[in-house]
């Protein structure tokens, strides 16, 4: 039988777990200078609150010495410091045990998720390209890189709307987005013969506009909904057009005709799309207020409208040296494709934009640029453990974490951490520079030196590996050469 991987949660887990019952006080160390002699850390401040002056007894030291558990990383020394109690772990031993497995360090941490449903909707590709504001852009990104986190996990995920505007399938297909096109429009007859029996201005006399059925009160449906569910309180009458009634009808076609389910095997039906699925709104914060009406709409409209919709709400963007606040996403994207350009021009010599070889590499770094500019921030730091116990070991959790959706917690909106993997890869990239740039992988052909060189390559291989595992959960291939 495999050996189990080694997990950062499980060893803090172990280690928690062997100080006897009371909060969690051991952290994972990963600044360099605290690396070089220790690995995690029960603080002073946090022992003392457990044991009397923070001496911790002798035979809990002892239990630490000797820790084991399925994921329990090897421990080498458990000793007191003016800092706290230290902890290291038997580097070679860890070492071994990764890289003798890479590929499960390369996977998410928790198990697959078989028969859990997510419907994502992204309504700003309603819109054409042209029209798309940077704010919608940023949608559109955290909505593919979700489904990407989430179908990781085994989820079964639906995209809502299926894109009609052939030059928005282009403009995605370029930014690396896969996202569904639209075969035919799902039919609204019967959401329109309900929204006509329920509106009430189309009897007062006026004669309404093209397109639009009249007005519907909401706010009794938000006070149903509760105070503290996170609807606008300006909530009061939502216009009822056409429109709205095709979009809902998308939304409602999508919820009861999943495809089949690779995991399961059974294909969705009506009961167990609208019982199973959580429904996830991906609006930019100037598109709120418009979906929560929509929402509300839906529950109103349709007996079956599902019960868990969560609000995923994108704030603004503000992009550095752009030449205009208002520049729209293909204007943005050319602005960082030139940008790309020049730089390599700069680096490279000569005008690469028209080279047919370099088309390509010029493609995927302008779109990378623009995702890693959407999605995150990035941090610092460098170190040949630090590249394992920073990026390799933990990585299997951080794949579980993109992927959680904590649709138990009260109220409207949800939250994602799809920032998580832009601050990892960055991250990691710098952890692998720095790494890169003071070791000689390739060294002399001296025998003695063989074992050290083939372990170092295969930490190149893990590396590798957790990289093109992350770049794929943007959609984003790897390149030989930039």
């Amino acid at each position: 039988m495999a050996t189990r991987r080694l997990g950062v949660g499980e060893t803090l887990g172990a280690l928690n777990a062997a100080l006897g019952p009371g909060s969690p006080v051991w952290i994972k160390e990963t600044r360099t200078r605290h690396l070089r002699s220790r690995d995690f850390l029960a603080p002073h401040r946090a022992l003392q609150a457990r044991f009397d002056d923070g001496q911790v007894p002798e035979h809990l030291l002892h239990a630490l010495a000797c820790l084991q558990g399925p994921g329990v990383a090897p421990v080498l020394r458990c000793a007191p410091t003016p800092a706290g109690l230290s902890l290291q772990l038997q580097r070679p031993a860890v070492f071994e045990r990764v890289l003798s497995a890479v590929a499960a360090y390369a996977t998410p941490a928790l198990p697959v998720l078989p028969g859990q449903r997510v419907l994502l909707h992204c309504p700003a590709l309603r819109s054409s390209p042209c029209a798309l504001r940077l704010s919608q852009l940023r949608t559109v990104l955290v909505a593919d890189h979700l489904a990407r986190a989430l179908r990781a996990h085994g989820v079964c995920v639906r995209l809502v709307p299926a894109v009609q505007d052939p030059h928005m399938l282009t403009f995605l297909q370029q930014l690396r987005v896969d996202w569904p096109a639209a075969s035919e429009r799902a039919s609204s007859h019967t959401l329109r013969i309900h929204a006509l029996e329920e509106v009430t201005s189309a009897h007062d006399g006026r004669t309404l506009s093209p397109g639009i059925l009249g007005r519907l009160c909401l706010k009794e449906l938000v006070e149903e909904q509760g105070r503290t569910a996170g609807y606008d309180s300006n909530l009061d009458n939502c216009l009822v057009t056409e429109d709205l009634l095709s979009v809902l009808a998308e939304l409602q076609e999508a919820l009861w005709h999943w495809p089949e389910d690779s995991h399961t095997g059974l294909a969705g039906s009506p009961d167990t799309g609208t019982d199973s699925c959580l429904v996830v709104h991906v609006v930019s914060c100037e598109e709120k207020f418009q979906q929560q009406k929509l929402d509300l709409l839906w529950r109103k409209l349709v007996d079956k409208a599902p019960l868990r919709q969560k609000h995923l709400i994108c704030g603004p963007v503000k992009v550095a040296g752009a030449p205009g606040p208002l520049m729209t996403a293909p204007e943005y994207y050319k602005f960082r494709h030139a940008q790309v350009c020049k730089a390599s021009a700069l680096k490279h010599g000569g005008d690469l934009a028209h080279d047919p070889a370099w088309t390509e590499i010029f493609g995927v770094l302008s779109v990378a640029t623009i995702k890693f500019e959407m999605l995150s921030t990035a941090p610092q730091s460098q170190g040949e453990w630090l590249l394992l116990f920073n990026n390799i070991l933990p990585f299997p959790d951080l794949l579980s974490q993109t992927a959680m959706l904590d649709c138990t917690a009260p109220g409207l909106h949800i939250t994602a951490r799809t920032e998580m993997m832009c601050k990892f890869l960055v991250q990691l990239s710098m952890d692998f520079s720095s790494y890169y740039n003071r070791v000689h992988i390739l060294g002399e052909p001296r025998p003695h030196r063989f074992g050290q060189m083939f372990v170092r390559l295969q930490l190149l291989r893990a590396v590798r590996e957790v990289l093109h595992t992350g770049l794929a959960m943007l959609g984003l291939p790897p390149l030989s050469h930039i």
